[in-house]
């Protein structure tokens, strides 16, 4: 693998108005500013996360995500990850997910379609239900199981908390310990009765308590969301021994996690403001050679403790759009694993993914 160089840096309800603004803002006449040649325009991708939302100031629906993900890469299939997006207006308010589920189901047969392509969008649907409820979620699991048109592969829920109010990453409401909570640990330990992963975005403060849940249920799949979410804003950029601090304490929960068996991680979520990486200002965007030398760091030590058959890309999309385009992202992944073997490079980009979340990816 190649080296490159450091750039040093749940439930439902909104954020409290004046928290800060956690994604940084989708520029298109930016982002067409920079237009790359695809590297390996052949190798087959999974990208197993990305979101679809309808906000204020915010649409990214599948037309959107169609547009990405046809810019040149060889994009088989994606995994729709919960957005907090058309939860149900009426009925019981922990059914109200289920609204998520069918519109990115809806998504998944504009793509089964083929009218748009080959890509294979929303192929899987990671949505949310809350797993605090404890063995009352199991209704819940299965009427998202019902209206998924067989394509619910997880959960997620919104916990990333901090006690810093400069690190933000979600306009959810969470609170701290929420992995620690007993009735979530039963919750979640349902899954494995559906087959189901449990998706997790927890900053690198929380890991520890990831691996504590991750170890009480062993029959269940937790995939961690973004490098595990070293920050790189707040109290840990204050200065670059708090930085260098961060970095320590991160590899050292991430090792942690990566000592069961039934742990993955999500290598991306590098378009996020929390990770430290302000990529958006610059006059032109960056380009994937820039990409790759901020992100290998990360990359490197991920594949290190995980192993390549327990790492995949991600695009995070449209979250980190507002950093980078999507074709100059997936190029700055092959430049990183340009040395990489050809084993290591189908594990990365598809086969990890595939194998997660029980996809069908013809080659």
């Amino acid at each position: 693998m190649s080296g490159g160089q450091q750039m040093t840096a749940g439930n439902i309800s909104s954020a409290a108005p004046g928290a800060a603004a956690p994604h940084a803002t989708v520029r298109p006449d930016w982002l067409a500013l920079r237009h790359e040649a695809i590297i390996e325009p052949e190798r087959l991708i999974v990208d197993p996360h990305h979101h679809l939302w309808d906000r204020p100031g915010a649409r990214y629906l599948a037309l959107d995500l169609l547009d990405d993900v046809t810019s040149g890469h060889r994009i088989a299939a994606t995994v729709f990850i919960q957005s907090r997006s058309m939860l149900r207006a009426d009925g019981d308010p922990a059914f109200a997910t289920l609204g998520e589920v069918e519109f990115a189901n809806g998504a998944a047969a504009m793509g089964a379609s083929g009218i748009y392509g080959d890509t294979r969008i929303c192929a899987g649907i990671v949505g949310a239900a809350n797993l605090a409820l404890g063995d009352r979620a199991a209704p819940v699991l299965e009427a998202m199981l019902a209206v998924s048109g067989g394509r619910l592969r997880g959960i997620r829920n919104s916990i990333a908390w901090h006690d810093d109010a400069a690190v933000a990453s979600t306009t959810a409401r969470t609170s701290a310990g929420m992995l620690l909570d007993p009735k979530f640990a039963q919750g979640a330990a349902l899954l494995s009765d559906y087959g189901l992963v449990l998706d997790v975005w927890a900053y690198h403060t929380q890991l520890d308590e990831c691996y504590e849940l991750a170890r009480r249920i062993p029959d269940v799949t937790v995939v961690i969301d973004h490098f595990g979410g070293p920050v790189g804003v707040g109290r840990h950029a204050a200065t670059p021994d708090a930085h260098t601090t961060m970095l320590a304490d991160w590899r050292l929960s991430m090792s942690r996690l990566a000592s069961l068996p039934n742990t993955r991680v999500k290598l991306g979520g590098g378009g996020m403001p929390v990770l430290g990486f302000h990529l958006d200002r610059d006059e032109l965007p960056p380009a994937s050679e820039l990409l790759a030398g901020v992100f290998t760091p990360y990359v490197e030590t991920c594949i290190e403790l995980f192993g390549v058959n327990r790492c995949m890309f991600e695009s995070n999309f449209p979250v980190d759009k507002g950093m980078f385009s999507y074709h100059v992202l997936w190029n700055a992944f092959k430049r990183i694993t340009s040395s990489a073997s050809e084993d290591e490079k189908r594990a990365l980009f598809s086969e990890t993914a595939a194998t997660t979340y029980r996809l069908e990816v013809a080659g």
